[in-house]
């Protein structure tokens, strides 16, 4: 493995991360002579990597074949989409180690590929986006009408270069008070033009209004009953200066101080809402509709608020810019920022989370474990063969830790707790994170985040050996090994990293080809992945954080690759790659300094 040295400079720190990893002598299968428990090498001698890896596959799938589609519209394009694939078993012919696969493989395949396939249908619906505006358009929002308009341009030009996948449909819903008669709803129904949309907002003048609360619920519930929302993702922003008529929303005066004349209450305007899968958020410009927002949240939960306050009209077209890119980006996030749509779960018994540091780490139990990790691919070749990651390219190390009673936060697959290596001296603060799943194969499972990490490391090493020379700034991932222990008799698996200090961390994209924080650096790199392995993998889902130099520290990537079995369920094969990473990717100056071929310019 020299040609690592020859490529990572000796006083960088990729250097010292791999001179780590590959100074040792021997691989864990020759050494079972070793002093590891007896109860490690009888699991060890029972795995079976590829078999185990087949048979997730196999559950997996049997799960998310149950599962009734999303909807019937859905459905009817998912079914389109299938006959239009032709996926059959017969098309299949990537081979596995110079044979041909298993009948058994084959099937797997066909399924996975289907199975990709009705994901991709949802990311795809997911990114048209139906956002409507609901405004006050009482006497004094005359300003908050005109940034609502010029903003919009902005909005979607913004879209159109990082996200070119998203199409917008745009509607406006005003609402006055119930003194002003024919005019207290003006309402436009969706429209996919910006013209369209800017030209219908010149018709709508500040105007009307008559005690301090408005018809508040009425606007809502006219936006969400009375327009066409279609598919997709729904948002609805609303922006307003006063509250809901009713004593529960305020102690002005009041011309309804019993509520609605109507009769509709929050809840039931609200939770129309919440059964049409719209996202709402609020654009707040007074203090009037603080309890207003107390309420809406005892009914909702928690929803973005954004200050839009301010005289100058630039500065408040910057901010309505602002919350209207954050709020369509976080919908759709909600929408469609899922490590696998269709991956099956089975989870414990809730646990107590805990988000607290340990404050005395000598009252944890000391702990024993086996460390494993692959060693590093050489080349391109072995980093596509997955034979290349079984038991012989396993090392092995024991490992001292300690680890906090409870986790401090659980997200749709695992549990993550806060830990300290203490082999390090002084101790390293780590994260290690447990499958919500206990089953028989979960040490293959393990196996394959540690394979994603021997992966994305070697791809880094080889992206930074050429940004180091360019002055680009460089890319890495924490190192991911597992964790295997005894803990109350019981054996535990975890997947363990260092803990990312010091920075907030973020998400700067997903599987799913949506850019929620765009850098170039990033999409140059999942690009310069998908060149360097011949256009067999991308790297995706990326998030960590971003160092103050320019630099970034990333964790929990997705891969898209043709091997359909390889990955687990965020790898959406090659309908991954083509209608997820490169329908969306744009060059930028960094592809271009990294030589990398030019794609989605057109």
């Amino acid at each position: 493995m020299t040609d690592y040295r020859d490529n990572v400079s000796e006083d960088s720190e990729d250097y010292e991360r791999v001179r780590e990893l590959i100074d040792i002598d021997e691989t864990i299968t020759s050494r079972e002579s070793s002093d590891f428990p007896d109860s490690f090498w009888e699991e060890f001698r029972r795995l079976n990597i590829s078999s185990d890896r087949l048979s997730r596959n196999e559950r997996e799938l049997s799960s998310s074949e149950s599962e009734p589609p999303a909807d019937t519209n859905a459905g009817s394009s998912l079914r389109f989409e299938l006959n239009a694939a032709n996926v059959e078993v017969a098309n299949v012919t990537r081979l596995v180690d110079d044979s041909e696969i298993t009948e058994t493989e084959a099937r797997i395949i066909e399924r996975r590929k289907e199975a990709n396939l009705r994901t991709i249908v949802e990311i795809e619906r997911s990114m048209k986006v139906s956002l409507c505006y609901v405004l006050d358009c009482t006497g004094s929002m005359s300003r908050h009408i005109a940034a609502a308009k010029d903003c919009i341009l902005q909005v979607i030009e913004f879209f159109k270069s990082v996200n070119p996948c998203i199409k917008f449909r745009l509607g406006f819903c005003g609402y006055r008070d119930h003194c002003d008669g024919r005019s207290r709803l003006q309402i436009f129904n969706f429209t996919s033009s910006c013209e369209e949309f800017r030209t219908n907002l010149t018709t709508v003048k500040a105007t009307g209004g008559g005690d301090g609360p408005e018809d508040v619920l009425g606007g809502l519930n006219a936006a969400i009953t009375n327009m066409e929302w279609g598919d997709g993702t729904k948002v609805l922003f609303h922006i307003g200066d006063y509250p809901p008529h009713g004593r529960r929303f305020t102690t002005m005066e009041d011309s309804y101080p019993d509520g609605d004349p109507n009769g509709l209450t929050a809840e039931n305007v609200l939770r129309e809402m919440q059964s049409k899968n719209i996202f709402y958020a609020f654009g707040k410009i007074t203090k009037h509709t603080d309890t207003m927002i107390e309420v809406f949240r005892s009914i909702i939960d928690e929803f973005s608020i954004y200050e839009l306050i301010g005289d100058d009209p630039l500065e408040l077209i910057n901010k309505f810019v602002a919350a209207t890119t954050k709020s369509v980006n976080m919908s759709i996030t909600l929408n469609s920022y899922s490590k696998g749509m269709y991956c099956s779960r089975f989870p414990r018994e809730g646990r107590d989370i805990n988000p607290n540091v340990p404050e005395n780490w000598n009252g944890l139990l000391p702990r024993e474990g086996i460390i494993l990790c692959y060693y590093l691919p050489k080349n391109i070749m072995e980093l596509q063969n997955r034979l290349y990651f079984e038991k012989e390219n396993l090392i092995a190390k024991h490992f001292n830790f300690k680890i906090a009673h409870d986790p401090f936060a659980a997200g749709e697959e695992r549990y993550c707790y806060y830990a300290i290596n203490t082999k390090c001296n002084p101790p390293r603060r780590i994260v290690m994170k447990e499958l919500l799943s206990e089953r028989e194969d979960t040490f293959e499972k393990y196996l394959e985040v540690a394979e994603i990490s021997a992966i994305t490391t070697y791809l880094t090493i080889k992206f930074n050996s050429i940004a180091g020379r360019k002055n680009i700034p460089l890319v890495n991932f924490v190192r991911v090994h597992l964790v295997r222990a005894i803990i109350n008799g019981r054996t535990r698996y975890y997947s363990t990293e260092p803990e990312l200090q010091g920075a907030e961390f973020r998400r700067f994209n997903s599987n799913s080809g949506f850019i929620r924080e765009y850098r170039p650096v990033l999409e140059a790199f999942s690009h310069f992945t998908y060149q360097h392995t011949e256009k067999y993998l991308v790297v995706c889902d990326l998030q960590g954080i971003e160092h103050p130099t320019g630099q970034f520290l990333l964790t929990d990537p997705a891969i898209h690759c043709l091997d359909n079995v390889r990955f687990g369920t965020t790898n959406l094969g090659e309908n991954g790659i083509e209608r997820c990473f490169l329908a969306n990717h744009r060059c930028n100056d960094v592809c271009i300094k990294l030589n990398l071929s030019i794609i989605g310019n057109e």
